[in-house]
């Protein structure tokens, strides 16, 4: 890149960042698609305009909210957010739809469920492919964090798409994780990863207004008594379980009194600065296994030798620990 394309370039992340910071809706989206985009050009711009936002980014408290689909997600997130911005906050949603394995695309319809805050100026909502990455979060929901934080949002909501135990990434860069559970234990507590229950700062369970008040209460009592059987992953929390229900908007007030304690406690015994660190550490390890991995794909040698390998173990006719063996080779690593 010539002299004067590295000006240009600096200029344009100078005057994006700039535009971020003044709370510019337009401004804030375009820099969500730069930070998205996979052209090598673009992720020179972003990591650019990432390093100025930084200073300005951390005061946002992060949520993450996980359920099997179904479970009303959306829906309690708009309530929520809606009570929010009533308040007096700035919500930002990053809502992560499930992309097609066979083509990569998505929906991306979460602003279609979200009528309310969809058009609160107090709100942005970003729905995000998943484009297949594990965790149910899209591959740069961290980098899109910071960006809402320094476009002025302090409360931000990671919507993840419900896939399970690899749900649990989203732990990994939020400062609360929020399970969401229907009425009606049974055969779903049975279904509950393991992984899910170790991580969770609370389990709601949702639709739990007229009717389905008996049933939930009844699920809320086996929430509970599964959680006690674990082993808490902090000295100054342990995980309750309420009832609300997203579509009445009841129990949301005490949910949201509970998480403000959460970051109370946690914050006062240190331990809330603490999981920031080790994120913001595990996010560096993230980025350094996917940029080895692309740098891989990439390589010349590796790509006219692949296919090769790759039929050779399909067909039995090697062993995939000595084709892994020849492809590190290529890479001299």
């Amino acid at each position: 890149m010539t002299q004067a394309a590295l000006r240009a370039q600096d200029r344009s992340a100078s005057d994006l960042a700039n535009r971020v910071l003044s709370g510019d809706r337009a401004s804030l989206a375009r820099a969500i698609t730069l930070i998205e985009s996979r052209r090598s050009d673009h992720r020179a711009q972003a990591a650019d305009l990432l390093q100025r936002l930084l200073p300005h980014t951390g005061a946002a408290f992060r949520i993450g909210v996980t359920g099997v689909p179904g479970v009303g997600k959306s829906t309690t997130i708009d309530t929520l957010g809606s009570n929010l911005t009533a308040a007096g906050h700035r919500v930002a949603v990053l809502a992560v739809d499930p992309s097609s394995s066979r083509t990569g695309g998505s929906i991306l319809g979460d602003k279609t469920r979200m009528a309310r805050l969809a058009t609160d100026r107090n709100a942005f909502i970003r729905p995000s492919p998943s484009s297949g990455t594990l965790g149910g979060v899209a591959a740069r929901t961290r980098e899109t964090m910071l960006v809402c934080e320094a476009a002025g949002y302090d409360v931000v909501l990671v919507e993840t798409v419900g896939i399970g135990q690899s749900e649990t990434v989203v732990a990994d860069m939020t400062d609360f994780f929020l399970v969401l559970m229907l009425p009606g234990a049974g055969d779903e507590l049975q279904g509950i990863k393991k992984g899910v229950l170790e991580i969770a700062d609370m389990i709601a369970v949702n639709k739990s207004d007229g009717a389905n008040r008996t049933r939930a209460e009844a699920a809320a009592a086996e929430y509970l008594a599964a959680l006690h059987i674990l082993q808490p992953s902090s000295s100054v929390w342990k995980p309750p379980v309420v009832l609300v229900s997203g579509l009445a908007n009841e129990g949301l007030d005490d949910l949201w009194s509970r998480i403000e304690d959460h970051r109370r406690k946690t914050t006062k015994a240190g331990e809330f600065d603490a999981r920031r660190r080790a994120q913001q550490v595990k996010w560096m390890w993230s980025m350094l296994e996917e940029r080895l991995l692309s740098r891989l794909r990439a390589d010349p040698a590796v790509r006219k030798r692949l296919p090769a390998l790759e039929n050779a173990v399909a067909e039995g006719e090697l062993a995939p620990t000595l084709a892994v063996e020849e492809i590190a080779a290529l890479l001299h690593v």
